[in-house]
């Protein structure tokens, strides 16, 4: 219907920059002054015209046809009505018998005026001259007219400035997205798969007099895939899908955000029942009377005031159910979040183990893989990764293997694909002396140490001392995921990091800016446990983490703040010292395993095991996982015991 009316509106238009032009066209041609003050007379009294004076000009064509050009003063003897405004054109025309005694006749009459011979020009000649320019203006005209008015797409131009910006993805498509396409994010799928129920079928509902949530709103860190699991609860639900941004709404001209929301849920009710989507809503929803233009940008608030009022503008079962993303949900104002508006919030986060194995199942689908590929493996690599983070390292590993000129991306591409994005790029070529790569071996060598001793420090897969991005060496690990962690978690974290500081300090006798990284990571770490996390023996249980963002003061006193200072620096020192005392126990082990990084320039978690033997501690994912290959050797074992014992029965019966 919208369809119809919005191509019957631009018929409307074009046929009336046609009517425009045919105007012009006609007073262009037969209109205007010299049009009006032609007149055509018979030779004897255009002959009595030159006779008495009146001629100022003669044009003489090739066909004996004249035309005279008469005198302004002269007109008012001619004409039955005089005219209020004389021009060239004012002029009368014949038809001559004899082009000879028509010059003789202008002779005997003395005719002192000019003489003009012409070949008469061409019908079309003379349209092409005079319409040609006419038409190339008006085309042009027409051409900027369109432009501003957005050429009849809808959305741009001045004149369509205030409307919608959102882009439509209609049903019934075959390449709409579902749930299968959404690997993980189970508890976020569970909590809209009531919103896909509602839209197949509201009547279920309804007749009970329940109320679907108007609004629901995607909160989590960017790559999560918020955006995705939107399109797939339209996709699911089979219904029309808005989609925009929040930065859409907002433009330089005053009231256009306003004009936008309104045109946007106007469409939405045309196409009801469906789905508005709006990503980083935050660009739009920021708490009002807490911009950080200090009141420059009072449109964004107008439009924030519109959207509120048209969430309660239309009836709660309309059909019509509005979705939205942030990663900044903290910011967003009290009003757009209270119930009846986003009164559902869903938590989009980080992937777990399991989810992970799940997305990369998923972005793994279109690779041609070999054998060694190890989904498990994968998984146990990416802690932290996002959906977007892991479809980056499928691609990157499908490149890596094209540039290697394989038929198949293996596991060592993935590897590599890990450690290009978590460390960067490798420069093998970047120059460094002998004594700085000394001390970066005995620096990385003094992280593998402490994280093998220290119980809750994460395990080690490899170390290197090739350059990596900015880095000029790196350190790999297996973090555990945990939910929550405790104070000696943290502390062993914190040692482990300062284990290159103090290795570099003992063994070469001088420290180094190597250690910069470390050193902002342990701050930041430290300040956290203190200020935050009550974890102070003279701050114990305190929390002075202030949630406003535009807050100018600090909550705690100049003395409060000197105590902070002082705690942490002792913690710092403490687990500094207590990283050089593990250093020193095993100080022979640690120069071997310098030696070694420092000759193959990347050593794993087996070079280092052979060299301190096994770890004391393995972590609860390092067991699991040993509990895994176990059960799947046995199971095998089984299997395989099974079968021959099936061999023995088949065997017996043959022989009996």
């Amino acid at each position: 219907m919208a369809n119809n009316k919005n191509s019957r509106k631009k018929n409307y238009f074009t046929w009336f920059y046609m009517a425009i032009g045919i105007a012009l066209m006609i007073m262009y041609m037969f209109g205007g002054d010299g049009g009006a003050y032609t007149k055509n007379v018979d030779y004897t009294e255009f002959k009595n015209y030159i006779s008495k004076g009146y001629v100022e000009k003669l044009v003489i064509y090739d066909d004996n046809e004249a035309e005279a050009f008469i005198y302004p003063d002269s007109a008012k003897y001619i004409f039955e009505k005089t005219p209020s405004k004389f021009g060239e054109r004012t002029m009368v025309t014949t038809r001559i018998g004899s082009a000879e005694k028509f010059e003789e006749f202008l002779e005997r009459a003395d005719f002192d005026g000019s003489i003009i011979n012409k070949e008469k020009p061409q019908f079309w000649n003379g349209f092409l001259i005079n319409v040609l320019p006419l038409v190339f203006f008006i085309g042009i005209w027409i051409f900027l007219m369109r432009r501003m008015s957005g050429g009849g797409q809808g959305g741009g131009g001045v004149f369509n400035v205030g409307k919608s910006q959102a882009r439509l993805f209609d049903k019934g498509k075959d390449d709409r997205i579902t749930f299968k396409d959404v690997a993980g994010q189970e508890g976020a799928k569970q909590e809209v798969q009531e919103i896909v129920d509602f839209l197949k079928s509201p009547q279920r509902y309804t007749d009970l007099g329940g109320k679907i949530p108007k609004g629901a709103l995607l909160v989590g860190p960017p790559g999560t895939g918020k955006t995705l699991l939107a399109k797939a609860v339209a996709g699911e639900a089979n219904v029309p899908f808005f989609s925009l941004s929040g930065s859409d709404f907002v433009e330089m001209f005053v009231g256009v955000g306003a004009s936008r929301v309104r045109d946007l849920f106007r469409q939405a009710k045309e196409k009801a029942p469906c789905i508005i989507f709006i990503d980083e809503i935050d660009a739009v929803g920021r708490a009002r009377g807490k911009n950080p233009a200090m009141g420059g940008n009072d449109e964004r608030e107008n439009t924030l005031n519109q959207l509120l009022t048209e969430m309660d503008g239309f009836g709660t079962n309309s059909g019509i159910i509005i979705m939205a993303a942030t990663n900044r949900a903290d910011i967003l104002d009290k009003a757009l979040l209270r119930a009846g508006r986003f009164d559902r919030q869903i938590h989009v986060d980080l992937p777990d183990l399991n989810e992970r194995k799940d997305v990369f199942g998923v972005h793994l689908r279109p690779l041609k893989l070999d054998e060694s590929v190890d989904v498990d493996l994968l998984a146990r690599q990416t802690p932290g990764f996002s959906g977007a983070d892991i479809a980056n390292v499928c691609n990157e590993a499908a490149l890596i293997a094209a540039r290697r000129e394989k038929k198949a991306v293996d596991k060592q591409d993935f590897l590599d694909a890990v450690d290009r994005i978590v460390g960067g790029l490798e420069k093998k070529s970047k120059v460094m002396t002998s004594h700085e790569k000394e001390t970066i071996a005995l620096h990385e060598a003094g992280h593998a140490t402490l994280s093998w001793f220290l119980e809750h420090a994460n395990p080690l897969i490899k170390v290197t001392i090739v350059p990596r991005g900015r880095a000029l060496g790196a350190a790999w690990y297996l973090p555990e995921e945990r939910q929550i962690t405790t104070k000696e978690q943290m502390l062993d974290e914190m040692c482990a990091i300062l284990g290159g500081r103090a290795a570099e300090e003992l063994f070469t006798g001088h420290i180094s800016t190597g250690a910069m990284n470390d050193l902002e990571r342990v701050t930041k770490q430290a300040y956290g446990m203190i200020a935050y996390a009550g974890m102070s023996d003279k701050l114990p249980n305190l929390c002075y983490y202030n949630n406003s963002e535009y807050s100018f003061q600090r909550p705690y006193s100049e003395k409060t703040a000197e105590l902070i200072d002082n705690e942490v620096k002792a913690l710092i020192n403490n687990q500094y010292e207590r990283a050089k005392e593990i250093l020193l126990e095993h100080k022979e082990g640690h120069a071997e395993l310098a030696k070694v990084l420092l000759e193959n320039e990347v050593i794993f978690a087996e070079d280092v095991e052979k060299i301190f033997g096994k770890r004391p501690w393995a972590s609860r994912s390092e067991e699991i996982f040993a509990k895994e290959e176990k059960s799947e050797s046995e199971t095998a074992i089984e299997e395989n015991s099974t079968m021959e014992c099936a061999d023995n029965i088949e065997e017996t019966e043959n022989k009996e």
